[in-house]
């Protein structure tokens, strides 16, 4: 550990905000961006040295690794959420123009990822296959697809989530439709038999490791598409046409009985995600 992530590190277990995977996530982005303050020359660099020359520089680095630029503005966040615990609220705050970056994709393209059996194949860790597949066939968040007890959740017509295994703390049901969501579910109760899709020797962060080597290996970037995927499919069938981002009708469009239905389908995908404002279909379904 270099001697600006042992600072970053003390930060964060002074600062311990949001869920246990919002914590993980924040301390890797912020490792990462320490790490790479070292590569570019700034070997003894402490925290109270740290500045926006730094940020930019660190940014201009993850700009030639051509990663995008959703996921730089992620790391972004974590870098602010530093600096106003450090007492340095100016920190990464710049805008996203000033750093060449061109703010968030646009929602009326799809970004929904399918669960092809060829990937699933090259997925060898059981708990993490099968999670993948609880993933697609109920669009649950990563976390959720793990900290979910299977035989627990299945109340025969429905899964339901506690609110400990979700986002926000706010439990929640999503109804069982289909024969694949059946199936997909008796699958997980068979690995996880009482427990959970995380092996009982394993800890979270530690599956969580085995979850994102797996999914690289099988060519799975982001998973969250998964959601996306399952978004798209449960607008088709509460509405009969598909949502904006697949080439459908756009919102503005639609007129009266059909306005109303969209409405409904919308709010009904929202509460099967785990939102409760209709605003969150836009990412998932386009406007």
């Amino acid at each position: 550990m270099t001697p600006l992530q042992w600072d970053i590190r003390n930060v964060l277990k002074a600062n311990r905000d949001g869920s246990r995977t919002t914590q993980y996530q924040r301390q890797a982005m912020l490792f990462r961006f320490a790490g790479d303050i070292r590569k570019l020359g700034h070997r003894d660099t402490r925290l109270p040295g740290i500045g926006n020359r730094h940020v930019h520089r660190v940014v201009d680095h993850w700009k030639q690794q051509e990663l995008s630029d959703a996921t730089i503005m992620n790391r972004l966040s974590a870098i602010r959420w530093l600096g106003v615990k450090v007492g340095k609220p100016n920190l990464g705050y710049d805008s996203n123009r000033a750093f060449g970056l061109n703010g968030r994709s646009n929602p009326n393209v799809s970004k929904a990822e399918r669960l092809t059996v060829s990937v699933t194949r090259h997925v060898t860790d059981p708990y993490v296959r099968v999670s993948l597949k609880l993933q697609a066939a109920f669009g649950l968040r990563r976390s959720e697809a793990m900290k979910i007890q299977p035989r627990w959740a299945d109340r025969g017509d429905k899964i339901v989530l506690k609110g400990s295994w979700t986002k926000g703390g706010r439990p929640r049901e999503i109804p069982i439709r289909t024969a694949y969501q059946r199936g997909v579910l008796e699958e997980a109760k068979r690995i996880a038999g009482t427990g959970s899709m995380i092996p009982a020797h394993k800890s979270y962060k530690q599956h969580l490791h085995t979850w994102e080597h797996a999914t690289r290996k099988a060519g799975l970037s982001k998973t969250h598409g998964l959601r996306h995927a399952y978004a798209q499919s449960r607008y088709y069938e509460l509405t009969g046409w598909k949502s904006p981002n697949q080439g459908g009708p756009a919102r503005n469009e639609l007129k009266g009985e059909e306005r109303d239905l969209d409405i409904r389908a919308r709010l009904q995908v929202a509460e099967e995600l785990g939102h409760a404002r209709i605003t969150i279909t836009y990412v998932y379904l386009g406007q």
